[in-house]
């Protein structure tokens, strides 16, 4: 069974493989109980978002991990997948633009990436 931060690492290789970007991972640990990590990251179009979100589900499924819930893939414009201390938010470009939830939770520190699709350090969407 992998930890919090095991599954976080690889749902953002898993948004890398489906090339999404502007991938991030915020440790939320010492600024709430909601959930240890977001995972945020950025689709070009409705498409892609709806591919990088059913590419983490079948990512993290081969491992038994499993979302308690899923929201907004109707509309591909904001997932939200809930895997419990992870919360996944893959954005279409818009959308990540508007709602600026790094900005948000910016006292959150960011986990070091080794995808290739991660968001530069400093930068907001």
């Amino acid at each position: 069974m992998r930890n919090s931060r095991e599954t976080a690492l690889l749902t953002a290789e898993a948004a890398d493989d489906k090339k999404a970007s502007g991938i991030l991972i915020l440790d939320l640990r010492a600024l709430t109980y909601i959930a240890d990590y977001f995972v945020i990251c950025s689709g070009s179009n409705p498409a892609q978002v709806g591919a990088v979100s059913d590419w983490i589900d079948q990512t993290l499924a081969k491992t038994g991990v499993h979302p308690s819930h899923i929201e907004g893939k109707a509309e591909a414009s904001w997932v939200l997948m809930d895997y419990g201390d992870v919360v996944v938010h893959i954005f279409d470009e818009q959308a990540r633009f508007y709602y600026n939830i790094e900005k948000l939770w910016g006292d959150a520190p960011r986990v070091p990436l080794s995808v290739r699709n991660k968001m530069p350090a400093g930068v907001s969407p």
